[in-house]
């Protein structure tokens, strides 16, 4: 099966942010003529707390997110976005929620799971503020310019402390680096080909439930996970291309980890040294609710 190569899913690459900065090298009259395309990074979300109002991951409250959620998130993961955008007190709720998740002083004391929740809130509340700033739009990757203007994933921080933070940045710099390798079954791009966006805030005290819960939602369903038994193939989401090292060194690592997650029917398949694997085209379609098949 073919898969995406060029960007990995949510975040630009290396090599897309060297193009992004030759392009901006080249001088100003090429700028000046692509002007209509060259905008810069939008206003950071959130708000910037004095230090003194600052606080630990543990202290910050996602009821809001979590009541938002349960209003605009179906059972799949589908977001009703118009709706959403047409309800301008529940936009500005966002918005709200947004700038209390700037309270969060990363340099304090936190739980390993509070640190995980937080992120993992932070970069789905974004992604969904982000949409809402360009819906109506058919897909994320409408918005993710690789050289000149605008990329939702690098040009639209929040402020968390006392430092603003890209949905790459959270990805990469904070959640990948947690040692929790099922963030890649919670954070959500916006698309078909993500796992569902969870209709309930992440937590702390919940969180082991949670990311158990949404991965083994993430390979029940075929989209992502298909087997063959006869021919001895698996074909799973390009997740596990993009990202597969995060879960182990080598394909019998990453799927050691993953089995007890796989139905019961592929976990002998997907731990057989034998068993090919290929990845599955990712599909950016909008997650909207109204496009919903």
């Amino acid at each position: 099966m073919k898969h995406l190569a060029p960007l990995p899913k949510g975040c630009g690459n290396s090599q897309s942010r060297l193009l992004r900065w030759l392009a901006l090298t080249l001088g100003a009259g090429l700028l000046m003529v692509g002007s209509a395309q060259t905008a810069q990074a939008k206003p950071a979300l959130g708000k910037q707390w004095p230090n003194s109002k600052q606080m630990s991951f543990e202290a910050i409250d996602h009821t809001a997110w979590n009541t938002l959620l349960q209003k605009y998130v179906d059972d799949d993961g589908y977001v009703a976005y118009a709706k959403w955008q047409r309800n301008k007190s529940d936009h500005r709720a966002l918005l709200n929620y947004l700038a209390d998740l700037g309270r969060a002083n990363p340099a304090m004391s936190s739980s390993p799971q509070a640190r995980v929740a937080f992120w993992i809130n932070a970069y789905n509340a974004v992604t969904i503020e982000g949409i809402l700033q360009e819906y109506p739009t058919s897909s994320i990757r409408n918005h993710t310019a690789r050289v000149f203007g605008y990329n939702i994933w690098q040009d639209l921080p929040l402020k968390v402390g006392n430092s603003e933070y890209s949905l790459e940045a959270i990805e990469h710099e904070k959640l990948r680096k947690l040692g929790e390798p099922r963030i890649h079954f919670a954070i959500v791009c916006a698309s078909v080909g993500c796992p569902r966006l969870l209709n309930q805030a992440y937590t702390a005290a919940g969180l082991e439930r949670q990311l158990s819960e949404n991965t083994r939602d993430f390979f029940s369903r075929r989209q992502n996970f298909r087997v063959d038994a006869k021919r001895g193939r698996i074909d799973v989401s390009s997740i596990l291309d993009w990202f597969g090292t995060d879960f182990g060194a080598n394909q019998s690592e990453q799927f050691r980890y993953l089995k007890k997650f796989l139905p019961d029917s592929a976990q002998r398949l997907a731990t057989n040294p034998r068993t090919t694997v290929g990845y599955l085209d990712y599909d950016w379609s909008l997650n909207d609710q109204s496009r919903k098949k």
